[in-house]
């Protein structure tokens, strides 16, 4: 068996599910290859790594010539491999990888017209990663070996095209109306699952899969951190009072106690070693 390759990179929201999986279920250092796919830069639309994963999303496993192209089959396989036992996995991912619950989506959202007016200045973090996302579907769209992706190639510059022209002014006004409702829209799904389906499923202490994180925990443990992230939040045992930003009241302590107990853990101080994300 050849050694299983992990595509990942460090602002990965899902890339950090497998990342925190190798960390707690006792692979070694250098149990997996692992080669950085830089999603800011837009290299995840090369077509050699299409090629790989048609999708163009990370993260992605390779192990033996096979690749697992979503993060609930690449943690799977982590899980059903690893050293060490931890409790199977459960509904609960799926959820969490629904897209209203895109703890991606976010970032280039905007709610109001000044947080939209922000987006405009070509140095925004939204703004570049847009900008940037544009240039690598128009630059590598064209190349001969990119003809069999041809569809995606139109359907990602359609969309991502749709989003850059709002940032600059250039959309229609109803596009512009659109997005910022569909945007204030995204953060009450996402509050209100925070509030109410976030804590109905979580346990009072402890994780999902016991004393020590289960698969379930891996998604959901990655989930929450990018959404305490975009609130403002720190990696400390009150980090999550951010989620109140959004929540509009005190958040359930059953989320106060799962962030905690997350926060402590060496594979979280790990994979989260150069900041929230």
């Amino acid at each position: 068996m050849s050694k299983p390759v992990f595509y990942t990179f460090n602002l990965s929201v899902w890339s950090a599910a497998p990342e925190l999986a190798l960390a707690e279920l006792g692979y070694a250092d250098d149990a997996v290859e692992t080669r950085i796919i830089n999603v800011v830069e837009g290299e995840n639309f090369a077509p050699s790594f299409l090629q790989i994963n048609p999708h163009g999303t990370l993260p992605t496993l390779v192990v033996d010539g096979k690749a697992y192209t979503n993060t609930k089959d690449v943690v799977h396989y982590l899980v059903a491999h690893a050293p060490k036992k931890a409790a199977p996995g459960t509904a609960l991912i799926d959820t969490v990888h629904e897209d209203r619950f895109d703890p991606n989506l976010p970032l280039l959202l905007a709610r109001t017209e000044e947080e939209l007016k922000a987006k405009s200045d070509p140095s925004d973090f939204s703004h570049t990663f847009a900008s940037n996302r544009q240039n690598s579907l128009e630059k590598h769209s064209v190349l001969p070996e990119a003809a069999p992706f041809k569809a995606f190639y139109d359907a990602k510059k359609a969309a991502n095209g749709g989003v850059l022209a709002i940032y600059k002014g250039a959309a229609t006004p109803e596009a512009a109306r659109d997005f910022l409702a569909q945007s204030v829209q995204h953060w009450a799904t996402l509050a209100a699952f925070i509030a109410d389906g976030l804590p109905a499923a979580l346990p009072a202490s402890g994780f999902l899969g016991g004393t020590t994180p289960g698969e379930d925990d891996f998604h959901v443990g990655a989930w929450l951190t990018r959404v305490v992230h975009l609130t403002g939040g720190t990696a400390d045992k009150d980090g999550y009072k951010s989620l109140q930003k959004e929540t509009k009241a005190p958040v359930s302590p059953k989320v106060a106690a799962y962030w905690a107990a997350w926060v402590t853990r060496p594979s979280f101080k790990k994979v989260y070693a150069d900041g929230l994300h």
